[in-house]
């Protein structure tokens, strides 16, 4: 399995709005709420490293009120 965590910047409006479209996506396992320079961090798990940008263009960024994410991937080791 690979594990990535994408921090995710949300038009303030509508934070509550994106968190709850997050947490129905495939290939999302995890979504919170945070303070700080993002407002969301979702953790998506796949099966295979070529899965990622597929969630992340297609099921992420497609989501209204997403300003920008910034992704950061496990090392398939790391996961065991």
């Amino acid at each position: 399995m690979i594990k990535a965590f994408v921090l995710i910047v949300v038009d303030p409006a509508k934070t509550v709005d994106v968190y709850n479209q997050l947490r129905t996506v495939d290939g999302i396992s995890e979504v919170y709420q945070v303070m700080g320079p993002y407002d969301i961090v979702a953790v998506v798990e796949v099966a295979n490293l070529t899965d990622v940008p597929a969630v992340i263009s297609r099921h992420i960024r497609a989501v209204q009120g997403i300003e920008s994410t910034t992704t950061c991937v496990t090392f398939p080791e790391s996961n065991s």
